[in-house]
């Protein structure tokens, strides 16, 4: 990403908001509500959104739901090949766009993450990454993300949506991890937890970099 930091002039941009999250719905209906509470969140601060392009599960019920409140403008979806063609068995005549918000396909699931990164540092004030519920690719690019917060990649916000109490493990693991001495006490808070969409969303708006966050330049060839 060729970019580590905010434009000069995002204070006046839209915030954009990357949400990482399952392309399943899950066992509880609490996870769907969840989805569709963080658009109403995202819609009540004229944030942007941009996440995995999918139409099923959790992807399908936040897109959607945002685009109904914000617009399809206010959604992109980036997709890789291999993926969208997987959807066609759920939208033959292709993803709607008008449902779904603006799509992007993309070569690869590196390339996808590159972008969504991009555009959200890129974004305003407020901007930055959230995690709902998911499986194996959700952690994996939850962590990622936080990952290359850590490595000074992009200064953004983190923050997983623990709902019912899905993350515990998760947090318990950095809490080991500083305790054992393989994440540094100053960077055990790079990634926030919020129990509410708008507590998501204001992590983000007060986030501030760890010290103990490397700085290291990104954009030397």
């Amino acid at each position: 990403m060729a970019s580590t930091s905010p434009k000069p002039n995002s204070s006046t941009q839209r915030p954009v908001i990357a949400v990482f999250c399952g392309s399943s719905e899950g066992t509880s209906p609490a996870h769907r509500e969840a989805a569709r509470s963080i658009a109403h969140a995202l819609h009540a601060i004229n944030a942007k959104l941009v996440y995995g392009g999918g139409t099923g599960g959790l992807m399908g019920e936040l897109g959607s739901t945002m685009v109904s409140l914000s617009g399809p403008d206010s959604v992109h979806g980036i997709i890789p090949t291999a993926l969208k063609e997987f959807e066609q068995q759920y939208n033959p005549g292709g993803i709607d766009e008008a449902k779904y918000g603006r799509m992007t396909e993309v070569a690869n699931m590196h390339v996808r993450k590159d972008m969504m990164a991009k555009e959200v540092v890129e974004g305003g004030e407020g901007s930055g990454f959230i995690a709902l519920s998911g499986g194996f690719g959700t952690m994996e690019e939850l962590m990622e993300m936080t990952t290359w917060n850590q490595l000074g990649i992009h200064p953004r916000g983190v923050v997983v949506f623990n709902v019912e109490r899905f993350y515990d493990g998760l947090i318990q693991w950095v809490k080991t991890a500083v305790e054992t001495g393989f994440i540094k006490p100053s960077n055990g808070g790079i990634l926030k937890v919020a129990a509410t969409a708008e507590e998501c969303v204001e992590q983000l708006r007060n986030y501030e970099c760890s010290e103990g966050r490397m700085k290291l330049r990104w954009d030397q060839k």
